[in-house]
């Protein structure tokens, strides 16, 4: 399939049952985390956390057989201390950051710049809310191709592996909202 065999849109409460299967598929293979309460109680409700919300959104990448393939979540909250650090969560307050969430494409359905489309509209999504200053992400280098993905879009702020007893290994990143400043 080619990038254009697939479609990226908004969620709807029929999309939140697939949605959540990818999201839950992820932290199981890719994190193997499985389900950590603390960390993905979005996972079990995007609809309350992503579809209800004015200032948060959910999307959908959707396959032409109309299998949901991928997802990617944005929602008004920065990120807490603890358990990041506290010069992160201080640079990116809850409100005036747009924080990206559950970027994730279904393995078979990889390197055909489904996550780099989820970004663009996300990041149209935010500069369109108009009250976002950041647009912030975290992720862990450990998951195949993610710390090699994210650097190409966008600025590391803070990487805890350089941390005195290597933090919790998360990379901190700050996208740039200028390149998107009246997209769509």
């Amino acid at each position: 399939m080619r990038t254009a065999d697939y479609t990226i849109r908004t969620a709807t409460s029929a999309d939140v049952p697939p949605a959540r299967a990818v999201m839950l598929d992820t932290v199981y293979r890719d994190f193997r985390t499985g389900y950590v309460p603390r960390w993905h109680g979005d996972v079990i409700d995007p609809a309350g956390a992503y579809l209800t919300p004015a200032r948060h959104t959910l999307l959908v990448a959707v396959a032409a057989d109309g299998e949901v393939v991928g997802t990617g979540a944005l929602d008004s909250r920065g990120p807490a201390h603890p358990p990041n650090p506290p010069h992160v969560a201080e640079r990116f307050p809850s409100g005036v950051t747009a924080q990206l969430r559950r970027i994730y494409v279904r393995p078979e359905h990889r390197r055909r710049g489904l996550a780099r489309r989820l970004v663009d509209e996300l990041l149209a999504f935010a500069v369109a809310d108009g009250g976002y200053r950041a647009v912030y992400l975290h992720t862990d280098p450990a998951v195949t191709g993610a710390e090699p993905f994210w650097r190409s879009l966008a600025k590391v702020v803070h990487d805890e592996r350089e941390d005195a007893g290597g933090g919790q290994g998360i990379v901190h990143f700050e996208v740039p909202m200028a390149g998107w400043r009246g997209a769509r």
